[in-house]
């Protein structure tokens, strides 16, 4: 419940930390969304004024075999990536949120640690391991390699909705002769579904993004979305560009979009799980 604003320093703070949040967002959109129009530019060139609007950019982008083949390389490498992260990320979530043992914030660390650490870093180690068992220049490699990226974030978000998991459900369902493996698959992971594919999504965001990694590891036939646009501002800056960054602007609207569909479904199935 709001409460009523009584005195006029309160009411001052109030419109002027609003304004401060609507600044902040302003702030932080802007700069994503004049990509947008730049998109639809007639010109051969990213520039203000628009000379004229156009869909050549994008036209351009669907008719390139070098864009083609680096969106087909994305989605071979992403979707691998996050079905490997997501299945070894809830399995880690659900045995370190059922288990108490010695090391388990050690373990929770390590498991985290691609989120925390430098991603060059991860480069640099991936491509010295690779190198020595000849996994360098592979989709193998690299789906492996966005997997460990995906795997913090499905731990984090599965852990998180375990928190709100009554356990009496799996006690109830054991009780009645329920083996493990169908305790998990029919009541567990129903309940815990809206985490795990908000765990997915931030995976799959994660390995779509991927840059870094994806340079050191990915031989020229391998270059994804990401690292196509990289080396497009790098070379030769073509409002092509442009029109790929509002697609996956586009992309990341939806996803974002599913996420809090998916937390305020958790939301009721934890409330009705708790009565």
């Amino acid at each position: 419940m709001n409460l009523p604003l009584s005195t006029w320093p309160e009411r001052l703070w109030h419109h002027a930390f609003r304004l401060i949040c609507w600044a902040i967002l302003i702030f932080l959109i802007v700069p994503i969304l004049v990509i947008v129009p730049l998109s639809f530019n007639s010109s051969s060139f990213l520039s203000y004024p628009l000379s004229g609007l156009s869909m050549r950019w994008y036209t351009e982008f669907f008719s390139s075999n070098e864009w083609m083949l680096a969106l087909k390389n994305s989605f071979i490498v992403a979707p691998l990536a996050t079905l490997l992260a997501t299945a070894a990320g809830t399995l880690a979530a659900v045995g370190l949120a059922r288990g108490e043992f010695r090391g388990k914030g050690l373990i929770m660390g390590i498991l985290i640690s691609p989120m925390v650490v430098p991603v060059v870093i991860v480069a640099v180690g991936l491509y010295f391991f690779y190198a020595e068992h000849g996994l360098l220049n592979t989709y193998t490699g690299l789906v492996l390699a966005h997997a460990v990226l995906g795997v913090p974030f499905v731990v984090i978000t599965v852990t998180a909705t375990l928190q709100g998991y009554n356990t009496n459900l799996s006690r109830a369902a054991a009780s009645l002769g329920a083996p493990p493996l169908t305790v998990f698959r029919r009541i567990v992971l129903p309940l815990i579904a809206p985490g795990v594919i908000s765990g997915a999504l931030f995976a799959f965001a994660t390995s779509f993004d991927e840059v870094v990694v994806t340079l050191f590891l990915a031989s020229p036939t391998q270059r994804t979305l990401p690292m196509q646009m990289f080396g497009g501002i790098r070379e030769n800056i073509s409002p092509t560009i442009a029109a790929v960054a509002t697609l996956l602007i586009t992309l990341s609207v939806l996803m974002l979009l599913t996420m809090e569909w998916l937390r305020r479904r958790s939301e009721k199935l934890r409330g009705s799980g708790n009565t």
